[in-house]
């Protein structure tokens, strides 16, 4: 839903009623992920997508429809045995979309939602799709950490099946995940009827690149491109300058290893964030190396060099003490081979493997496989099959 947020918001505080077609589950190679949201607006616009193409004309039409009968619908789309092109979805893939009807009548919490979003506060959504009680489906609770002022607000229909939803809402909130969740009616947890999409709204996950180099300002921007939160530090204050990095969302004169170790005890690193270490240089890059292979949360630590740098870099990492295991935690040189000699193409090809770590890829060449496009999971060590 975020990218559909501003026109939705706008839709919502003029009081008119949106068709909202969301995909809350996905099977084989399905071409958009749970969260992926259409609308129809009022005037018949068509905003955003649930499968870039494929059935977005079967959910307008049924977008429609549920707005002028205010029922919402789970509906699943895939192809046919006997005719590939009967539902659209060409592809192969099969996708579960809830469409409902969002206004200020059906979702009055929404302001305060895209208040959480855009103040970038962690929050989640979760949203009955399926319940043997048809008027149960399409209630939802808003759910925030346990700390916030206002934790939870909305209903499922019932106490148990709130207070069930919400434990387990705060452990996909915290992760960063969207799921769909099943229940028995009154929120049983072993039982079945009941299911739950829960699409969650956590910070930006955190990119943090040490060097303000050449190769540091493309990798800012492949970093933004690919949805992180971009932070630039270095020591030098004459290199570590806004104007040379206009994409990061912020850049900070201190020493690499301070920082790191500043932002760790704030709370500020987590299992989604990574760490790009291009100043190959022993004075800056050893210190912050000895802090970021000890933390026990971090997606990925990648380091700029050459071979020779590399093993120079790791005997002076096994003298400071670091084992076998937290050295194996290094991803050195960064990046997939793909052949890059620009920054740019640098850029790219560290991209590229922080993707392929996060979603389990392979970092081979799709035309040369076989078997799914797209992988589940998330990051592994740099020294994992």
């Amino acid at each position: 839903m975020r990218e559909v947020l501003p026109e939705l918001l706008q839709w919502w505080r003029a009081g008119v009623d949106v068709g909202v077609g969301t995909v809350v589950a996905t099977f084989r190679s399905a071409p958009r992920p749970p969260g992926a949201s259409m609308l129809v607006g009022p005037g018949g616009e068509a905003v955003g997508s649930v499968s870039g193409g494929c059935v977005e004309g079967a959910v307008y039409e049924l977008a429609q429809q549920v707005v002028a009968s205010g029922s919402p619908v789970l509906q699943r789309y895939g192809v046919s045995d006997t005719d590939a092109f009967a539902v659209g979805l060409t592809c192969g893939g099969i996708l579960d979309v809830f469409v409902e009807t969002v206004s200020r009548t059906t979702f009055p919490e929404f302001g305060e939602l895209a208040d959480d979003i855009d103040a970038a506060r962690p929050v989640a959504v979760a949203t009955v799709i399926e319940h043997p009680e048809a008027m149960r489906v399409g209630n939802r609770i808003i759910v925030r950490p346990e700390d916030a002022v206002t934790p939870r607000t909305g209903s499922l229909g019932g106490d148990r099946a709130d207070d069930a939803v919400a434990d387990d809402v705060r452990g996909l909130l915290a992760a960063g995940r969207s799921a769909t969740l099943t229940y028995g009616p009154d929120g049983e947890r072993r039982g079945e009827g009941m299911r739950v999409f829960v699409s969650t709204f956590a910070p930006k996950p955190r990119m943090i690149v040490f060097g303000a180099i050449d190769f540091a300002a493309a990798v800012a921007r492949q970093g933004t491109f690919i949805g992180y939160h971009v932070t630039v530090c270095d020591a030098r204050g004459v290199f570590a300058t806004a104007s040379r990095f206009p994409a990061a969302d912020e850049v900070v004169v201190d020493w690499p290893h301070r920082y790191l170790r500043a932002q760790a005890e704030a709370g500020r690193i987590d299992d989604r964030t990574v760490l790009c270490v291009l100043t190959h240089d022993p004075k800056f890059d050893v210190p912050l190396l000895e802090v970021a292979l000890r933390l026990p949360e971090v997606a990925f630590v990648g380091a700029m060099g050459s071979r020779r740098t590399h093993e120079d870099r790791l005997a002076r990492l096994r003298e400071a003490g670091l084992t076998a295991a937290e050295l194996d935690r290094l991803s050195s040189p960064i990046g997939l081979d793909l052949g890059a000699r620009t920054p740019e193409e640098t850029a790219v090809s560290i991209a590229a493997e922080i993707i392929a770590l996060r979603w389990g890829g392979r970092g081979s060449r799709l035309a040369a496989e076989s078997g799914p496009i797209h992988h589940s999971g998330s990051f592994h060590s740099a020294g994992a099959e």
